[in-house]
């Protein structure tokens, strides 16, 4: 049997900036933590190899200490790594490998192929037909050259690539880096690891994306694994298992509020949300003021025991009462202001800056009642 790991898109580097520093150094640190984790993986399962299908990196630019941190992490798993580049990471002739090679930090264990060829793994009985990607963008398909490579008898033969299967992506049209759907049976390929889709995503029984083991956006792809990849003899059928080693979970809530219970109701689900998630929160509809303030306290709450909670309200026009205003000591001018401003949330030109007004003015005058 042989049994490898198949991961891929660690995309070490990779900058938050839609988050607060702490959450974007903490969100950062997380991509080499998984980096260990698989190696850890790897050494408990007693795989034959590790296979990533590019992105490891997710700039050419990424400081020496990132390029070394990425290869330490590794260390745990000592048998073969091979490590392809993405488009990310492509295989320049200065690169952000050939910065690898130059600091001396890749261990000698791991292959890095920069142009197609075939790493042979004999004691593992191996042969991984490897593309790695020697530009950032390319219309030709790197893994045809896989048809014609030629393995030792008896090999079982992988595929190593980055790229989108053609036609069956959901975002894959006219895109780069193609890939052909029957790639595998062409080049009798066994299993055919690849990377570029960040969900984990089978495409036949042959030929897998492993998605990023590290979530790091809020599409729901099913991301944060590696594949499990046991395959008993040549011919056989891969045998596939995924397996969960993310840390943080990232969440998209796209919420329409209109009555009080619509806040209640996703006060009591923001209760779910714990130190693992990072939840962006999208409001839109209307509330009266007091429901809102309910709701932004819960909201307040979620984000203390989160990683992260980005929220974005500005579909959400407020629908302050009389007992709202008479609560804010809002009265006479202050009030028509109000009521003015209430009305042209419904105009779709000056919508965003109604919205905005308003709640300028509430904060404004709860100052000033607490002033006084």
């Amino acid at each position: 049997m042989t049994h490898i790991i198949h991961t891929a898109d660690w995309q070490i580097g990779r900058q938050y900036g839609q988050f607060d520093g702490d959450d974007a150094a903490m969100l950062a640190e997380a991509r080499y933590e998984v980096v260990g984790r698989i190696a850890t993986l790897a050494a408990e399962r007693r795989a034959d190899a590790v296979l990533v299908a590019g992105d490891v990196f997710d700039t050419q630019a990424v400081s020496d200490r990132s390029i070394r941190r990425v290869f330490d992490a590794m260390s745990a798993y000592a048998g073969p790594w091979v490590m392809i580049a993405g488009n990310h990471d492509a295989a320049l002739i200065d690169s952000v490998w050939s910065r690898a090679h130059q600091l001396g930090c890749i261990g000698h264990n791991v292959h890095i192929p920069m142009c197609p060829g075939v790493i042979d793994l004999p004691q593992q009985n191996l042969a991984v037909l490897a593309a790695p990607l020697t530009q950032r963008h390319t219309y030709d398909d790197t893994t045809a050259v896989f048809d014609g490579m030629e393995t030792p008898p008896g090999r079982v033969r992988v595929g190593l690539a980055h790229g989108s299967v053609t036609g069956r992506l959901p975002d894959s049209i006219d895109s780069a880096n193609p890939i052909a759907a029957d790639r595998a049976s062409r080049a009798q390929l066994q299993y055919l690891a690849l990377g570029d889709w960040h969900g984990t995503l089978q495409i036949d029984a042959r030929i897998w994306y492993a998605g990023t083991p590290e979530p790091d956006r809020f599409r729901s792809n099913d991301n944060g694994n590696v594949l499990d990849v046991r395959i008993h003899g040549v011919g056989a059928a891969p045998e596939v298992q995924i397996v969960p080693v993310g840390r943080y979970r990232w969440s998209l809530w796209s919420e329409a509020l209109t009555l009080d219970s619509d806040a209640e109701v996703l006060a009591h689900r923001l209760q779910e949300i714990g130190a693992q998630d990072v939840l962006r929160l999208e409001l839109s509809g209307h509330l009266p003021l007091h429901a809102w303030d309910a709701l932004q306290e819960a909201i307040e709450r979620a984000a203390a025991r989160s990683r992260a909670v980005l929220l974005d309200s500005e579909q959400l026009s407020l629908m302050p009462g009389e007992a709202d205003l008479s609560a804010l000591g809002a009265s006479g001018y202050v009030a028509e202001v109000a009521a003015q401003l209430q009305a042209l949330q419904e105009d779709p030109v000056q919508a965003h800056t109604a919205r905005h007004a308003l709640r300028l003015l509430v904060q404004f005058q709860r100052e000033h009642s607490e002033a006084a």
